[in-house]
């Protein structure tokens, strides 16, 4: 395996840990004026860039083209989950609002009540075809950083929210 593939490919999760854990810090981090949830969404963007500039450095058959039939199923309900949830709750509610001081509400239409965490599901479903093109390793340690988080997340104490600066 490729450390520096490797690297890359999980470098987001101790900054999504970080955030979830210290919320507050974040907020303070991007001071008055400043929406915590756009800055997280700026940065995440800038780290699943690395992912994919990653996953691309050990890369093979990336020419190939088409993929496999199991390839569309499992990437476009992995995006439709995706887009769906980014619809319901905005960037906002995607990118930890609630953690962060904001009054975020509770979501209940699909795929919201029916697939538990659908985010981090599509997301995982949309990493699984890519294994015509990536090797395993790289797929599976990304889709540990998920379960990662699903499991950070189970446990979300409001006393630890941040308040936000005015």
């Amino acid at each position: 395996m490729g450390i520096f593939a490797a690297i890359g490919v999980i470098v987001p999760f101790p900054f999504y840990f970080w955030l979830w854990t210290n919320p507050q810090s974040w907020v303070e981090l991007c001071g008055k004026g400043r929406d915590p949830s756009k800055v997280m969404a700026n940065v995440s963007h800038l780290l699943k860039l690395v992912q994919f500039l990653s996953l691309f450095s050990v890369s093979y058959n990336y020419l190939s083209w088409p993929p496999p039939l199991y390839f569309w199923p499992l990437f476009l309900f992995g995006q439709f989950l995706n887009f769906r949830v980014y619809q319901l709750l905005g960037e906002s509610g995607t990118y930890y609002g609630v953690r962060f001081g904001k009054n975020i509400p509770w979501v209940t239409e699909f795929p919201f009540g029916v697939i538990r965490d659908p985010q981090y599901v599509g997301s995982i479903m949309s990493l699984l075809p890519c294994l015509y093109w990536v090797p395993f390793q790289y797929i599976l340690l990304w889709s540990l950083g998920y379960v990662f988080m699903i499991y950070v997340e189970l446990k979300e104490d409001p006393a630890t929210r941040a308040k936000l600066i005015s």
